[in-house]
């Protein structure tokens, strides 16, 4: 089992009719700047842990389980809104850091919800490092019907029973399933990590810690003229991290390249690039070393 170096405490913040559970490390003091660290989809805060005990330095560190995933329960849902992703964090942030601005750092989904609030709230944000956060493929009006018609389709898929989380007899199972999706992740780590990806319910049987209906497709189009002038207003200077093995081309097959991701980075003002070899989309997982360093030297 993997031997954690640094331990977080957890807490509950009730948040826009939810008991937010928050991961944090580190104890915040006065002219100590947050460093709020957001996950990605079908993750959990705790995957930070590994670059927390990586870091040379102790820092406060923030990092929440998003709604409908972890120990961040909704229980009367059936499809989730990209929106309220920024407005709890938003929330958040009113928390733990009224009036400040904050180091914000972000994987996948985490690294997008991280970009657009940096635009939507500039003033709160003086770091941002956006982990693989590439965004989606670009849409065109006409597909609106479609979309609609799929997100109602899935709906109706849902409430048929049709859309449940896989359960496993095992934490064994578990990390064994983390390991089939990441070949990288070494098994102490895996082993550790399923622990807080899932949750035993009957006995002999762990469930994800993800709600189904995050699978649900989202009835709105990805719009990326209006994303490009969110980014036009960050004024926080910009990290883009990419792995070697990035997951873009892999997961969109040719629909959407990491060359039309950097053209579209283009209109962050402060920006800059890193790469980390050896790593696949989970680079928080595969490198831990090498993206604490990073982090570290970015955001000082």
């Amino acid at each position: 089992m993997y031997q954690v170096k640094r331990s977080f405490r957890s807490e509950f913040v009730p948040l826009r009719g939810l008991d937010y559970h928050v991961q944090v490390w580190g104890e915040a003091a006065p002219g100590r700047i947050p460093w709020v660290m957001l996950h990605g989809w079908m993750d959990v805060a705790a995957s930070y842990q590994f670059v927390v005990d990586a870091l040379h330095a102790d820092h406060y560190v923030i990092a929440p389980d998003w709604r409908g995933f972890g120990q961040t329960v909704v229980h009367d849902a059936d499809h989730f809104w990209f929106p309220d992703y920024l407005a709890d964090l938003d929330f958040l942030l009113n928390h733990y850091a009224p009036g400040q601005a904050v180091n914000l750092i972000g994987h996948s989904m985490g690294g997008n919800v991280a970009m657009l609030y940096a635009g939507v709230r500039p003033e709160r944000i003086r770091r941002v490092v956006n982990l693989e956060g590439f965004g989606m493929p670009a849409t065109v009006p006409a597909q609106a019907p479609g979309r609609y018609a799929r997100w109602m389709d899935e709906l109706q898929a849902l409430h048929r029973g049709g859309r449940e989380m896989r359960n496993y007899d095992s934490l064994e199972g578990v990390a064994q399933r983390l390991m089939k999706t990441n070949p990288r992740l070494e098994p102490d780590k895996a082993a550790w990590l399923a622990g807080h990806w899932a949750r035993e319910g009957a006995p002999g049987q762990w469930n994800i810690l993800g709600h189904p209906a995050h699978k649900i497709t989202n009835a709105q189009l990805y719009r990326v003229d209006e994303v490009q002038e969110i980014f036009k207003r960050i004024t926080a200077p910009v990290l883009s991290v990419e792995a070697s093995d990035s997951g873009i081309d892999q997961w969109w097959k040719g629909a959407y390249t990491l060359a039309e991701f950097h053209q579209r980075m283009q209109a962050v003002a402060q920006l800059e690039h890193a790469r980390i070899s050896n790593a696949g989309h989970m680079l928080h997982h595969d490198q831990p070393e090498h993206l604490a360093a990073l982090l570290e030297r970015f955001i000082g």
